[in-house]
């Protein structure tokens, strides 16, 4: 059985990696999802979260963001509404989006919309979890 398998991530505007890997890890719905080569046939929706993966001893992040993942024995295939590898990310803009969301929950007033702010929260985490990965 092969030891790695291809691993393709894509948004709606380019394609970020094309590479062999050995091991993933995606946010799925219902938790992260550990793949390795040979693993079953698998669709799952994306979650806002981190993607991991594994070439050698030299682990890779991203921050990504809704979407699919596809996974097949010797591929796996991501669709992601955003994709960024932590050296893309801008901190000092991820760490302002932060400190909004936090303030537009912390002090809501009539018109926040608690779930756009929730969300923007969990991206811009997502996104400073990766940047520092990148340090």
């Amino acid at each position: 059985m092969a030891q790695t398998f291809h691993l393709r991530i894509v948004t709606p505007t380019q394609q970020i990696v094309r590479e062999e890997t050995e091991e993933m890890q995606v946010p799925g719905k219902e938790g992260y999802l550990g793949i390795l080569a040979g693993h079953a046939p698998l669709l799952s929706e994306l979650q806002v979260g981190e993607i991991t993966y594994r070439q050698g001893r030299e682990l890779r992040y991203l921050a990504v963001s809704w979407g699919f993942v596809e996974v097949l024995p010797e591929q796996v295939t991501v669709l992601a509404e955003t994709a960024e590898k932590s050296s893309d990310i801008d901190v000092s803009r991820a760490q302002a989006s932060k400190e909004r969301a936090e303030r537009r929950l912390n002090n809501p007033d009539p018109d926040t919309d608690i779930n756009r702010a929730t969300v923007a929260l969990q991206k811009s985490l997502s996104r400073l979890q990766v940047a520092s990965h990148g340090k």
